[in-house]
């Protein structure tokens, strides 16, 4: 089968991006190729999957640079294939207004949710069912897109790593010294949810009472956050600088990830690393990492106290 281009614009989240993979892959099982719109991060991220991601210009860009790359994508994708005008041609995975306008401007077809009036940008704006897994949501646009019933989504993500990114990530821990049956903490979330902290309040305590068990206690911090491990988790082993096709190596390679809701809690279930997803006010039925893997402590509108979730860390690690 000959693949047809796709035009797909993805979200600016990791973890977003990380469950939209499914529904990129259903996509490319059914004779599609992806071309991806997206945060700069999403190309190291997205590495071992084998599909282009092209850097959308920054926040600070204005409306006619962002309209003229998906033009010269239109126009790369028509000379591939003759019909690709006259049919749809492009997916919003995003659902603001603006994803949606600079699809039409491009002059593409685009078929995303209708969401904030976007109906008259869209070549097909479907309904968004609120409530559920944001995964399912991804799948099921692309299940749309494809005009088949929505089958259901995969147990696992299988995300790909590239092997010059395992390569890579295998180097950084033999550099550190970092011994077999590793735990990696992520104690860093983005943002809020529902203007709340997604921060787990007792993650420093947790991570004294995890030093005591023997193992070594990894983190990797993203840009600024490295101050975090030094401050608030000392003995903990930090990896700074990891790009993300690295990171998923890296995750990979561990016995457990004990995080709060971040992105890379996405990226260790993703690669089908054991996780333990310490969740706040996020809702674990729609924002809880996917995988058979992945388990969840959750006490709201309370947090998890320190020994319950080291009884779940060694119950895990035992197994």
């Amino acid at each position: 089968m000959t693949s047809r281009p796709l035009i797909v614009r993805l979200r600016n989240w990791v973890g977003d991006v990380i469950l939209g993979v499914p529904a990129l892959q259903l996509l490319q099982d059914h004779g599609y190729a992806p071309q991806l719109v997206g945060a700069r991060w999403a190309a190291s991220l997205l590495n071992g999957q084998g599909w282009p991601v092209h850097a959308r210009p920054g926040a600070n860009s204005r409306l006619r640079e962002r309209v003229a790359q998906l033009r010269h994508l239109r126009a790369e994708a028509c000379r591939l294939d003759s019909g690709f005008d006259r049919r749809d041609n492009a997916m919003v995975l995003p659902t603001s207004f603006s994803s949606a306008l600079e699809m039409r401007l491009a002059g593409l077809k685009a078929v995303g949710y209708a969401q904030e009036a976007r109906g008259l940008l869209l070549k097909r704006s479907e309904p968004i069912t609120y409530g559920g897994h944001a995964l399912i949501s991804y799948w099921e646009l692309a299940c749309r897109f494809l005009r088949i019933e929505p089958l259901p989504p995969p147990p696992s993500i299988a995300l790909a790593t590239h092997a010059a990114d395992q390569q890579r990530a295998d180097e950084v821990l033999a550099a550190h010294g970092v011994r077999q049956d590793f735990v990696v903490i992520c104690p860093f979330a983005g943002g809020l949810f529902e203007a709340q902290q997604k921060t787990w309040p007792a993650f420093s305590e947790f991570t004294q009472a995890l030093l005591r068990c023997g193992r070594d206690v990894v983190s990797c911090p993203g840009p600024g956050e490295e101050a975090i491990i030094t401050e608030q988790h000392p003995g903990v082993k930090l990896l700074a600088g990891v790009n993300l096709g690295a990171y998923g190596g890296l995750l990979r390679r561990a016995a457990l990830v004990v995080s709060n809701d971040t992105g890379p809690a996405h990226l260790a279930a993703a690669v089908g690393a054991p996780v333990l997803s310490v969740l706040g006010p996020t809702k674990p039925e729609q924002w809880a990492p996917w995988g058979p893997a992945v388990e969840v402590v959750r006490r709201w509108p309370d947090w998890p106290a320190v020994d319950e979730v080291m009884a779940r860390v060694e119950a895990k690690l035992t197994r």
